[in-house]
């Protein structure tokens, strides 16, 4: 199911930077990594999942994870997804509820897991981590503010639009002719994003293949224009 990865040191961590973790006091970063364990998850397995109790916090080293809630009618709506040097289970674990999401692995991934009296102990003791942690909670509330505004207003072209731009960064691509790395995503994963049935969102990606905005290689979703892509979604 999973393997034990212990060798992965916070301070010499090559995602550290692009963390929370990048601007920590070196005698608190150390003390954690001591205390933490990393694991290396296999593509699609669920790190946790809705309704359970957070017992400290995962820090993404290397892959992707979708973050996802079930509807009442079994279907999967999937809020976020997260990528390198990304923290999650932290909001869960602050305010002492369940967690009103669950994770999965898109691809094999390896995640750090810090124990909530660890992690909490990090924070009391430095003032940067706790600036950083602070800052990203006030970020949030306005995501899904502006994400709730998206998904009542927009209709489902403008959603899908919005949706692959935000992917681009999720991916770290370069829209540049020739470029064959993309979004690697299952059309249901992505009509999960988009919240349409997979059926509406095929349609569109056909569309979207024939306006030049993308292009497709299996699964693989190539992105040719974003700046069009952009004005698409009316974020431009």
């Amino acid at each position: 199911m999973k393997r034990e990865n212990p060798q992965l040191a916070c301070e010499k961590c090559s995602v550290k930077d692009s963390t929370f973790f990048g601007n920590m006091e070196l005698s608190s970063l150390t003390c954690m990594s001591e205390n933490k364990t990393c694991t290396v998850y296999k593509k699609n397995q669920v790190v946790f999942h809705e309704g359970t109790r957070p017992q400290g916090v995962f820090c993404i080293n290397r892959g992707r994870i979708k973050i996802y809630k079930t509807g009442v009618e079994g279907k999967d709506q999937i809020i976020q997804i997260l990528k390198s040097g990304d923290l999650m289970g932290y909001r869960a674990m602050f305010s002492e509820e369940q967690y009103p999401v669950s994770a999965e692995t898109l691809e094999e991934t390896t995640l750090c897991f810090i124990p909530k009296s660890d992690f909490m102990e990090a924070l009391s003791s430095d003032p940067k981590l706790s600036k950083s942690i602070i800052k990203s909670l006030s970020k949030d509330l306005s995501t899904m503010a502006d994400s709730l505004t998206t998904l009542a207003q927009k209709p489902v072209r403008e959603r899908l639009a919005g949706a692959l731009t935000m992917l681009i960064d999720t991916y770290d691509l370069d829209a540049i002719e020739g470029d064959t790395e993309g979004i690697n995503l299952t059309r249901e994963d992505l009509a999960n994003i988009v919240g349409t049935a997979t059926e509406t969102l095929i349609r569109l990606l056909h569309d979207f293949k024939e306006e030049k905005l993308i292009e497709t290689q299996g699964r693989k979703i190539m992105i040719k224009n974003k700046e069009k892509l952009q004005r698409v979604a009316n974020l431009a």
